[in-house]
C-alpha cells in the first residue's frame, strides 16, 4: 500500500463479530486503526498495532481520536431482544449514533454505516416491526439527511444475517447458524422458530468484510447490499442442511418473513461478489465435527 493510500480509520464496535474481522484486514492493509467498543477485548485477542478504546459511541466527543474514516457498527444488533432492551437500543442506536454522525461532520470524516436489511421486508413496513428495525431504518434517513445539509461523505452498506468465525453461538445476541452450530455440537434438537419458511440471505462474514473493505476507496453518498444470492434459505432448510432433529418453538416478536436484496451497486460500482456459500460452510463444519469425534 503507497503512504497516500493510508487511512486513519475508526471502527466503533471494533471488539464484535463483524468488527474483528474488519480491524484485522484493516490493520493488514497498513491502515492506522482505532477501535471503540464499550465492551473491552481480552489482551491476547488484541492485533498488534490497533489502538483499543473502551466507551460508549455516546462520549466520542471525549475522546482524543483523528481519522479520515468512520466505521460504525456499533450498535445494538438483536431484533427480538430489542423489546426487552429498549432503553439500551435508544442509547445505542439513537443517542450514540447521532453522536457519531456529529463527530464525522465536524472532523470531516467518511461515514460508513453498517445499516440492516430488515428495512426492506413488507415493501418497506418491517422497519416498524421492532424497536431495533425502526432505529436502523431512521439512522439511514439521518445520514442521508445530515449529507445533504452539511456536505458530509458516507456510504450505507447492508447487512443479511452474516455467519462465519467468531459468530455468537450462545446468549440472547447469538445467530441462527451459530445457535444451529452449537446445538449440533451438544447433540441436541435444533430449535426452528415458527413457522419455519421464513427467508434470509446468509453471508459469510469473510465476504461482508471484503465489501466493507471496498468502501475505503469508493462508494461516495450511495447504498450498497452485502448478501449472498446464491444463499438464500428458510430457517427449516438451513436446520435440515445440518442434519439432526428438528425443535419448533414459537414464533419470535418481531420476526420477519423475508426481505429483498439489491445487489446492483455492490456488483457494478464495486465488483463485489460473494464467494462462500452458506452450504458449503455447513458441511465443512459437520465434517471437522465428525473428525473430531
Amino acid at each position: 500500500m503507497k503512504n497516500n493510500q493510508v487511512k486513519r480509520i475508526l471502527v466503533t464496535g471494533g471488539s464484535g463479530f463483524v468488527g474483528k474481522h474488519l480491524v484485522k484486514n484493516l490493520n493488514d492493509l497498513g491502515h492506522i486503526v482505532t477501535s471503540l467498543d464499550k465492551c473491552e477485548l481480552l489482551h491476547e485477542d488484541r492485533i498488534h498495532g490497533v489502538d483499543y478504546i473502551k466507551s460508549h459511541t455516546k462520549d466520542i466527543f471525549q475522546l482524543d481520536i483523528e481519522c479520515d474514516i468512520v466505521y460504525h457498527l456499533g450498535e445494538y444488533a438483536r431484533i427480538s431482544t430489542s423489546f426487552e432492551d429498549v432503553e439500551e437500543v435508544w442509547e445505542s442506536n439513537v443517542q450514540g449514533t447521532y453522536e457519531v454522525v456529529k463527530f464525522c461532520r465536524k472532523n470531516k470524516a467518511k461515514l460508513i454505516y453498517a445499516a440492516s436489511s430488515s428495512k426492506f421486508g413488507n415493501n418497506g413496513e418491517d422497519e416498524n416491526l421492532s424497536p431495533y428495525a425502526w432505529t436502523k431504518a431512521k439512522n439511514v434517513e439521518l445520514i442521508k439527511n445530515y449529507s445533504s445539509w452539511f456536505d458530509m461523505d458516507y456510504s450505507i452498506a447492508y447487512f443479511y444475517n452474516v455467519y462465519g468465525p467468531g459468530h455468537a453461538s450462545e446468549g440472547k445476541y447469538s445467530t441462527v447458524i451459530g445457535i444451529f452450530e452449537n446445538q449440533l455440537k451438544q447433540k441436541n434438537p435444533l430449535t426452528v422458530v415458527r413457522p419455519g419458511n421464513q427467508k434470509r440471505y446468509f453471508t459469510h462474514v469473510h465476504d461482508v468484510t471484503k465489501g466493507l473493505l471496498s468502501l475505503v476507496q469508493g462508494g461516495n453518498k450511495l447504498e450498497f447490499s452485502f448478501g449472498d444470492d446464491r444463499s438464500k434459505h428458510s430457517i427449516e432448510e438451513v436446520a435440515k442442511m445440518f442434519g439432526g432433529e428438528i425443535k419448533y418453538i414459537q414464533k419470535k416478536e418481531g420476526d420477519r418473513f423475508e426481505s429483498p436484496i439489491d445487489l446492483t451497486n455492490s456488483k457494478d460500482i464495486l465488483d463485489w461478489y460473494p464467494n462462500i456459500q452458506l452450504k458449503d460452510y455447513i458441511n465443512q463444519y459437520r465434517k471437522e465435527l465428525d473428525d473430531n469425534c
